[in-house]
């Protein structure tokens, strides 16, 4: 991680980060906290229709578990398993988890099958969710409510056709509170985040106005971790007025 010190016109600070320099290191899971997880999840989501698992993986093993839609969610949510073995390289004295998960949630509709995951148009989500688990761990930072992560620099789309470049990390908005947080042991408890993807307009929106902005439009907006590729953005300017 880059230690310029750089700050956004909301004030937050901008992280720079350098290419990874240490070799590949093979991660196997930790099989009893994945566990831990999974019964975690499944007493809030119901037991899992399918799990998408690693073969090889760096650093840390990242497994993306897919929950079907249920009445009064009736939506796909998909969630990491792995990331939080390793905690992240939280700012000492911080108080922010330094373990986490992450989530996404899809319309019923999205195809979620082997054939259709061979077109990056469907599945690009699978990906943001792998490679923001594995980002902090990659880079030596953190992950924590309103950063965001920028699909290169300059930012390109997701996949081919997305009008989004950026992933923010928001809150889980769709989710029972219950879920937000496992605690496993004094040490150590896992922050479930969700992720949210932003067009360029909405980047800069919240690196002027800050996370908090763009979270009250969201609200305002009915946007959430719930994916709809074809959403307008929310920072059009007629909607600026309530700042």
């Amino acid at each position: 991680m880059s230690d310029q010190d750089e700050v956004s016109a909301s004030g937050a600070p901008i992280y720079r980060h350098a290419a990874r320099e240490r070799p590949f290191e093979l991660a196997i899971g930790d099989a009893e906290a994945i566990q831990e997880i999974e019964a975690h999840l499944e007493r809030h989501l119901g037991p899992p229709e399918t799990v998408w698992h690693e073969l090889v993986s760096d650093l840390v093993h990242v497994d993306v578990h897919v929950f079907p839609p249920r009445p009064g969610r009736p939506f796909r949510t998909l969630v990491t398993t792995g990331m939080s073995d390793r905690p992240m390289a939280v700012p000492e004295g911080a108080p922010v988890p330094r373990h986490a998960e992450l989530l996404l949630c899809l319309p019923p509709d999205w195809p979620v099958d082997q054939r259709s995951f061979e077109d990056e148009r469907h599945y690009w989500p699978v990906r943001a969710l792998k490679s923001m688990a594995r980002f902090p761990h990659e880079y030596g930072t953190w992950l924590g409510w309103g950063h965001t992560v920028p699909n290169g620099d300059p930012p390109a789309p997701l996949a081919p056709g997305v009008p989004f470049t950026t992933l923010l990390v928001e809150r889980p908005l769709t989710l029972p509170p219950e879920l937000h947080e496992l605690v496993v042991s004094p040490e150590k408890t896992i922050a479930f985040f969700s992720l949210v993807p932003l067009r360029d307009d909405e980047v800069r929106l919240k690196m002027t106005k800050g996370a908090e902005a763009l979270e009250r439009l969201f609200d305002q907006k009915g946007v959430s971790e719930l994916l709809d590729v074809r959403r307008p953005s929310v920072a059009r300017r007629r909607w600026l007025g309530i700042f």
